[in-house]
């Protein structure tokens, strides 16, 4: 099976096509793309890329289950201003209420949850965004006149890691979902990408669950229908990526240089062709160099991403 090193099915879609020279779309799997502004008088700077798993020969290929994929592309994130973190989180509302009103009903109970470690900057995205959520459940139950009515019950937990709680954190929402019985869960979770541009830049949600850990080679039990008996929507940002993948982005980064000088030579070209990336990582791994790296910037980062996703899902849910 082919080694992605990547949670994005975007991603995984266009590694496939390309070790595979495959010119038009896999078997299996539908794609279409949007693109929006966020200011007036410029070009295109968030695109959305809606990719569709159709059938068996599909989820082989990138190894993901049937289902949709929608994967929001943020150009020049770092400098982005409030005005524009509100204009992105009103299109994660519309992504997402699009795969919640698909599931449940307007009036169902939903969960929402956070995973990730709040001590570990890069994975802090999930338990941010939990503090940030506008919950009623506890309100319906004690002070139902202060809410409108047919107000959704609405609960959020951040369950932790397996490292500091012992506890896979399947079993702890197995355990929750038995007792206060939702009808959905959205999870927020940190991912890996195959490319630094997407790093804080891009948001996937996907109405197929999550497998915490599977970007970075430390996959733990599945969080989906499957498992929990009840829809899961996941939505995940890109926060770190391995150090093969920033050596290869450099690597193309030099020959496109290079080429674009006139300096091309063969042995350019041959390697502009191959896959950079398993050549670099084939040489790092057996020395355990093949680290996991985030930007300088991420503590930024994470605080505007966690603006984005808390909006976008108060939006959707309420």
């Amino acid at each position: 099976m082919y080694n992605f090193r990547t949670d994005l099915a975007l991603e995984r879609r266009d590694l496939y096509k390309k070790a595979h020279n495959i010119e038009h779309e896999i078997d299996g799997i539908e794609t279409e793309e949007e693109k929006v502004n966020l200011k007036e008088n410029t070009k295109e700077n968030v695109i959305i890329s809606r990719v569709r798993i159709t059938n068996e020969n599909g989820e082989k290929a990138i190894n993901k289950p049937i289902g949709n994929y929608i994967t929001i592309d943020i150009k020049n994130f770092k400098g982005i201003i409030q005005e524009e973190i509100q204009k992105v989180s009103e299109i994660v509302t519309k992504e997402l209420k699009t795969l919640i009103q698909n599931q449940i009903n307007s009036t169902d109970s939903i969960l929402v949850v956070g995973l990730g470690n709040v001590y570990v900057t890069p994975d802090a995205l999930g338990p941010k965004v939990i503090n940030e959520i506008d919950i009623t459940r506890h309100l319906l139950e004690y002070m139902p006149e202060v809410l409108e009515k047919g107000t959704r019950e609405v609960s959020a937990i951040s369950p932790g890691v397996l490292g500091t709680t012992g506890i896979e954190t399947l079993e702890i929402l197995k355990g929750i979902v038995d007792n206060i019985k939702p009808k959905l869960l959205i999870v927020i979770d940190a991912l890996a990408s195959r490319s630094i541009e997407r790093i804080s830049s891009s948001i996937q949600i996907a109405d197929t669950g999550i497998v915490p850990g599977a970007g970075v080679d430390n996959t733990r039990k599945e969080i989906s229908k499957n498992t929990l008996g009840i829809p899961v929507i996941a939505i995940g940002i890109p926060t770190v990526v391995d150090a093969a993948t920033i050596a290869a982005d450099s690597l193309t980064l030099l020959i496109n240089e290079v080429q674009n000088n006139g300096e091309s030579n063969e042995f350019l070209n041959k390697l502009q062709e191959e896959d950079k990336y398993n050549i670099i990582k084939e040489v790092l791994s057996p020395e355990e160099f093949n680290f996991i790296v985030t930007p300088k910037e991420i503590d930024g980062l994470i605080e505007k991403m966690k603006d984005v996703i808390a909006r976008g899902i108060n939006y959707a849910i309420n």
